[in-house]
């Protein structure tokens, strides 16, 4: 079975073992189809909840992947590797991979790298490789990326650190990361924690979004060393 099918046999276990939804988002001159869960209340685990406070954000498709999504779509991305952080459900990944970057997608959840692959495969764009990542505990072989993203990873207020240095973990010393955040709790934080991991801010960048009742200003920070 080549890795097409495996991915097209994944697509039809995942929407077996969850109640998905398919969205159709609009980024620059394509159309992308994310299959993703209906609800993430759905998916609440109190018992993992109780161990490491953990809750399912992956499911949700958020303002900040949707412009960090046609951002990285805009990007020259032949012979870069990319890894992502936090992948939720694939958008950023996906756009990273139609825009041709060599992705690499993480996150907590195991199933939220599974919705990634499936993604990006329903997309027409390649599916990408998966690392299991923990911030609080970061593998000690984490290889290093040309390109590191994250959107909208600072949800919880002791997150800044633990994301500052998962970037310096992973971006190569001559590579650039990008975060989009649309002014979590956790914002300040991770920038003060930047300067100590060898990180620095090189750029802020300003975007509005605007649909129905939603309105936000994501902020797209470029990250690069110190």
């Amino acid at each position: 079975m080549n890795r097409e099918n495996d991915v097209e046999t994944l697509e039809a276990t995942l929407s077996r073992r969850f109640r998905v939804v398919e969205t159709s988002v609009r980024i620059m001159n394509r159309t992308l189809s994310l299959l993703h869960p209906a609800s993430a209340e759905d998916l609440i685990d109190e018992k993992d909840f109780e161990r490491d406070e953990r809750l399912p954000y992956w499911a949700e498709l958020w303002p900040s992947a949707r412009v960090l999504g046609e951002w990285m779509l805009g990007m020259p991305g032949e012979g870069r590797t990319l890894l992502e952080l936090g992948c939720g459900s694939g958008l950023v990944s996906t756009c990273a991979a139609l825009a041709g970057f060599e992705v690499t997608v993480s996150d907590y959840y195991e199933d939220a790298m599974r919705f990634a692959q499936v993604n990006a495969n329903r997309n027409s764009a390649a599916v990408p490789q998966t690392v299991s990542i923990d911030w609080r505990n970061l593998p000690a072989d984490l290889r290093r990326y040309d390109v590191v993203v994250a959107s909208d990873v600072l949800y919880e207020r002791h997150y800044g650190p633990f994301v500052a240095e998962a970037f310096a973990a992973a971006l190569n010393r001559d590579g650039v990361a990008w975060l989009a955040d649309p002014g979590r709790v956790a914002r300040d934080a991770f920038v003060r924690a930047l300067g100590p991991v060898g990180l620095k801010i090189a750029e802020r960048t300003k975007i509005p979004f605007r649909e129905g009742t939603v309105s936000q200003t994501i902020t797209i920070f470029e990250i690069r060393s110190a």
